[in-house]
């Protein structure tokens, strides 16, 4: 039988015996008697629509899912002439000597505390005079915050000269300067409440190994060729307290410079940007940063703690080819990275601290951190031997290689962590395959590493979608937007609906009809319908709040960005606290007014409407608005640790918005509005 059939009769049984009075009453509404063919129409033209809408959906998520496809090639890059062919296949190969290779260490987030964690300082201290004893990089990179800079309370920032002084004094006991090339750069705590580079709060120009603000080019020199380091440093000079200096911000001064270092680059070997932001917490002009580093091989970063274990692994590829690494933080995690150059091509392995041995296998290196681009892949295949990097406190004594789970033998050690075994690359030539490599030391220890490698110039491996949507959105742009479109939904409704009539009393039943019912209470009630309209377009354009941006600098905080004494620093944490606010506190107290208005007009006040309306709902929509204003009191005592008490009294968006929405709530609770069918008639014209 076939559809049509089926739905004349269904409809005719209605039509006949009409639905039972108990549905009737339990939906709210009543099947209407019309034609089987108009029937089908109507059905046709709602199916049509279901599709339509499916069709524009799953365009949308294809485009999204395309924009983050991160396995795509990227061409090659042709201000690199020597890399002209992505897969060229020159001299040198990497072979069984100790030659065209050096390995650096990158550690990020350091957080020295005076006030948490005792540890995190001896724990460095050891990783400064013992663990980069044991690996020996020609260079370290240490990319922001080396100090924590906030208060006991985790709330207020401060700068701790104590903090500084610990930092300085460890890498003075370790000697580790004497030992290596030590380059440790600002990240956004190391540049809280820091009025100007001249201050005497900027602890970094006197404590630190590097001594330079601002982005910077270092060339490491070795006899087989020049590799560059380019420092990008977004931080933010005036630097506020935060949390206003999470987003990283490079004017165009800032981008020419960079742009000119890229330039002196391209002589090089190879490129590593590195810095504390990710690029996708750093605001810059067009083209953006992204494209400003399209020659490196890769750009080392950390700043995002993981999200707080969340996402232990965050990595990407840009859709130049450039590969972003970032590091989880030394702070909880105990994390650092060794990376290594062998024959141009990169590799790199996050370890954690105390855990031997380490183990980084440089050739072949793994298919999913290629950079067709700038690396001359065509060497893992004209190669005559497996490399490993085998690191630990005790001698190494045994290094096994499986290829494809078969046993190819044991690596022979060639000089210092390097180890080497025979192998035919020819044999690997097709599709994916898989090495692992374990490695134990006299102490008893071992590691397995593995990694996935090809041979093949067509095969890439892409990145997970959520690691790229972190890492390669540009957030600041995405809060912008949700922003001004919670804005404009806000005000559009409350302002339509002021000068729309009343839905007929007959059609209030049903959650919509009531929806639009009390939005039309809520809006035709002056004080509601004012206040909430100079609440949002506050929220949208007033200041914040005015008070001590930096201490000692007054300021005021708009959406739009944070003016420090004749400075403006672009919107970008602004608009997300903008989102949450709207989200957490404006539109939830707009619709609980709604609703406590619509529950007045039907004769109900705050003690009866428990039994009237439903216990458990208004139960629980009580509670859930108890628990926003709860929400709105902290933000209050977060602006008070932050910013003082001027800051605090002076703030529409937290301590006023407070205030006004328990007098609202409670004007909507003993005002005395209109019978509903009083309202409905008044409204209507006569």
């Amino acid at each position: 039988m076939g559809v049509c059939p089926i739905l004349f009769i269904i409809l005719d049984l209605f039509r006949e015996t009409g639905m039972p009075n108990q549905l009737k009453r339990f939906l709210g509404f009543k099947i209407p008697v019309v034609h089987p063919f108009c029937a089908l129409s109507c059905l046709s033209v709602k199916m049509l629509k279901i599709f339509i809408g499916l069709v524009v959906a799953g365009l949308v998520i294809a485009l999204v899912l395309e924009n983050y496809n991160t396995a795509k090639h990227p061409k090659s890059n042709s201000n690199r002439n020597h890399h002209g062919d992505i897969f060229y296949n020159t001299h040198p190969y990497p072979g069984a000597e100790m030659d065209n290779i050096f390995w650096f260490v990158q550690v990020s987030d350091i957080h020295i505390s005076r006030f948490q964690d005792p540890r995190r300082i001896t724990d460095f201290e050891e990783f400064c005079s013992e663990t980069i004893d044991v690996i020996k990089p020609a260079l370290v990179l240490a990319t922001g915050d080396l100090t924590d800079a906030k208060t006991s309370s985790k709330l207020g920032s401060q700068q701790y000269e104590v903090e500084w002084q610990a930092y300085h004094n460890i890498l003075k006991r370790s000697r580790v300067l004497e030992r290596t090339k030590w380059i440790d750069i600002r990240g956004n705590h190391d540049a809280f409440n820091i009025i100007s580079l001249e201050s005497v709060n900027n602890y970094y120009r006197k404590y630190s190994a590097t001594k330079k603000e601002g982005s910077f080019h270092y060339i490491h020199q070795t006899p087989f060729g020049s590799y560059s380091f380019i420092c990008v440093d977004a931080t933010l000079t005036p630097g506020p307290k935060r949390p206003f200096n999470f987003f990283g911000i490079l004017d165009q001064t800032r981008m020419d410079e960079l742009s000119i270092l890229e330039s002196k680059s391209l002589n090089s070997n190879q490129s590593i940007w590195f810095g504390h932001y990710t690029t996708s917490t750093i605001i810059s002009p067009f083209p953006g940063i992204r494209q400003i580093m399209s020659s490196a091989v890769a750009y080392l970063c950390g700043h995002l703690h993981t999200l707080g274990g969340l996402m232990p692994v965050l990595h990407s590829r840009h859709p130049q080819g450039t590969l972003e690494l970032e590091l989880a933080d030394w702070k909880d995690s105990r994390r650092f990275r060794v990376l290594a150059f062998d024959h141009d091509l990169l590799s790199f392995s996050d370890l954690s601290f105390e855990e031997w041995p380490a183990v980084l296998i440089t050739n072949p290196k793994a298919a999913k951190y290629t950079n067709p681009a700038v690396e001359p892949l065509g060497r893992i295949q004209s190669s005559t031997h497996i490399r490993i990097l085998a690191f630990s406190a005790a001698q190494i004594t045994a290094v096994y290689v499986h290829i494809d789970g078969k046993l190819l033998g044991e690596a022979r050690p060639v000089k210092g962590p390097l180890f080497t075994l025979k192998w035919d690359p020819m044999r690997y030539t097709k599709g994916l395959h898989n090495i692992e490599v374990k490695v134990e030391d006299a102490a008893g220890r071992s590691t397995v590493r593995h990694h996935e490698f090809t041979l093949e110039k067509d095969v890439s491996l892409g990145f997970g979608f959520l690691q790229s949507f972190i890492l390669l959105t540009d957030h600041y742009i995405l809060a912008r937007v949700t922003f001004v479109f919670l804005v404009l939904v806000n005000l559009g409704l409350i302002v339509t609906f002021r000068y729309l009539g009343p839905p007929a009393l007959k059609d209030s039943s049903g959650f919509a009809s009531q929806a639009r019912l009390s939005l039309h209470l809520f809006c035709k009630t002056n004080t509601l319908y004012y206040s909430s309209l100079l609440f949002t377009l506050c929220t949208a354009f007033g200041p914040w709040f005015i008070g001590e941006m930096i201490d000692g600098h007054s300021g005021a905080c708009f959406a739009f960005g944070v003016f420090i004494e004749g400075h403006l620093h672009e919107g970008s944490l602004t608009f997300v606290v903008g989102v949450l606010q709207l989200v957490f506190f404006n539109i939830p107290l707009t619709c609980y007014l709604c609703w406590s208005m619509y529950l007045r007009c039907q004769g109900n006040c705050f003690r009866t409407h428990f039994r009237r309306a439903g216990r458990v709902r208004t139960l629980m929509v009580n509670v859930v608005m108890l628990a926003l204003l709860l929400w709105q009191a902290y933000s209050c005592n977060f602006l008070l640790e932050t910013y003082g008490t001027t800051a605090c009294l002076l703030s529409p968006l937290r301590t006023w918005a407070l205030v006004l929405g328990l007098l609202l709530i409670r004007y909507a609770w003993t005002c005395h509005p209109p019978r509903l069918r009083q309202f409905i008639k008044s409204s209507h014209p006569s």
